[in-house]
């Protein structure tokens, strides 16, 4: 990871570690409770994508484990948003934006309750059966809802500071693809349209319009003014001095 991601995502989580623990805690919703953290891994998962949204939700859910108000093993949230975090990575395109904010939501929606059941799963695993205690069914609908809800003003906002602390070049070439390839030609265009005398092209025809050929260079005008007019004047004194005493026309 570059240091830009690294200090963006570092500072990021931390703030979103401690307004999770300090606001959204204490908010005693019933059912489960927003997941700042959470989303805050989304939205730099799907800017950065696969490799980079596992290792920041690793490290995302390592210090939800160690923060304070913590009553889980240590590791247990850090494979979860391990896997989460690796698993919306992969839904970045190609061209490294999002077209749509469809896609992104339907990632939240998917990453809360993939999210919820595996740290379920993994707490059925270790001994813990505090979920069956509260209602698996109520966690995974208060915790998908608490999500979406919480979404629209934390994901795009976490999307746009990644992208403008660390820009993606395959971001940039897909929206600068035409007019690079305009700009490679634009001198070429420049320099035939706007030099106003002849172009000098490599034919063994005689120019029927203006202009006259030797051997195999011909020289058109491309311009109507007095560029032309220069030409045919060349034109006649090379006629006159090549064939002298003849009448020219």
């Amino acid at each position: 990871m570059r240091f830009n991601r690294m200090l963006l995502s570092g500072t990021l989580l931390v703030v979103a570690l401690v307004v999770q623990v300090s606001v959204l805690a204490r908010l005693q919703l019933p059912g489960a409770t927003p997941d700042l953290l959470l989303l805050t891994v989304l939205g730099l998962a799907l800017v950065y994508g696969h490799t980079s949204g596992a290792l920041i939700g690793f490290t995302a859910g390592l210090l939800a484990d160690l923060a304070p108000p913590a009553d889980h093993a240590v590791g247990r949230y850090a494979l979860v948003l391990c896997v989460v975090g690796y698993a919306a990575g992969l839904t970045k395109p190609e061209t490294g934006q999002h077209r749509s904010a469809t896609a992104p939501m339907l990632v939240v929606g998917v990453a809360a309750l993939a999210s919820t059941l595996l740290y379920a799963g993994v707490g059925a695993l270790v001994g813990d059966g505090a979920a069956r205690h509260v209602g698996l069914g109520g966690l995974l609908l208060t915790a998908t809802l608490y999500d979406l809800l919480l979404a629209p003003f934390t994901v795009p906002l976490v999307m746009i500071l990644a992208r403008r602390a660390d820009p993606d070049p395959l971001a940039d070439a897909a929206g600068g693809t035409g007019t690079a390839a305009e700009s490679s030609y634009r001198p070429l265009a420049t320099a035939t349209a706007g030099s106003g005398g002849p172009t000098r092209r490599l034919f063994g025809r005689r120019s029927r319009t203006s202009g006259w050929s030797t051997g195999r260079t011909r020289w058109t005008s491309t311009s109507g003014g007095g560029g032309g007019r220069g030409l045919l004047n060349r034109s006649a004194r090379l006629r006159a001095g090549r064939v002298k005493g003849a009448k020219r026309l």
